[in-house]
């Protein structure tokens, strides 16, 4: 069975469609990019997969289990199981980057060692070690992105998430972060990015699905960003309904 599976998923918020009938499947161990414009239902497909939103009608499973229908006592251990890099959910500026680090990790009922252990271990992985006693005023734009991540990474995720994570990036700190995506992903973790950085898209060549409106527009492999076919895409929808 597929990680991660949606089988005919709409969201709805009142009268306006977010996700339009979506269906796809990701195979553990995949990166795979949600691509789409500003308002096209990325951020709504991963509220989704995190149970942060209910769906209006279709199902979503994640690792055999039952999303759209899980009781709200065991979402927590769902959550636990998806790593989150999202600039939405920010660093804290009053604590320095291990702190921040060990604050994710508080509820993972590890002893403080382990959880020192785990902080710089992670702070490894991104090449940070050096900055644990930084605060995030002190850090460039790259420096956050990579603390952002190594916090998705501290709780031992199944699957990681990253929420346009080169949003704001200079294009060296954008590939540096692909790279470190990439490797993580190497080392067996599923990716999933939603991104509109087309350059990287088209470099990293990697599963691509595209989303318009809300609908799937195409989901193909060893991708690259074709504006031109979601723009086609987009102008038939619309004249499909006059």
């Amino acid at each position: 069975m597929a990680q991660i599976i949606f089988d005919h998923v709409t969201k709805k918020f009142g009268d306006e469609t977010a996700l339009d009938n979506v269906s796809f499947e990701i195979e553990k161990g995949e990166f795979v990019f949600v691509l789409g414009r500003s308002g096209a239902g990325k951020s709504t497909l991963l509220n989704l997969l995190m149970k942060q939103e209910e769906v209006t009608s279709g199902r979503i499973t994640v690792n055999g289990r039952r999303v759209d229908i899980m009781k709200r006592k065991k979402i927590p251990a769902h959550r636990s199981r998806i790593g989150i890099m999202s600039q939405d959910v920010g660093l804290l500026r009053d604590r320095t980057v291990y702190d921040n680090i060990i604050f994710a990790l508080w509820a993972t009922e590890h002893s403080s060692a382990q959880m020192k252990k785990t902080a710089m271990r992670v702070l490894g992985l991104v090449g940070l070690v050096g900055k644990s006693q930084s605060f995030p005023d002190e850090l460039s734009g790259g420096e956050k992105a990579r603390v952002l991540l190594a916090r998705a990474l501290s709780t031992g995720p199944e699957i990681l998430i990253a929420d346009e994570p080169t949003a704001n990036l200079d294009p060296d700190a954008s590939w540096d972060l692909m790279q470190l995506l990439a490797e993580v992903n190497y080392q067996g973790m599923t990716v999933v990015v939603a991104s509109h950085a087309r350059d990287l898209v088209t470099i990293m060549k990697k599963r691509c699905i595209f989303l318009v409106s809300g609908m799937v527009a195409a989901d193909e492999r060893n991708s690259i960003y074709n504006q031109k076919a979601m723009d086609i895409f987009e102008e038939r929808r619309i004249l499909s309904k006059k």
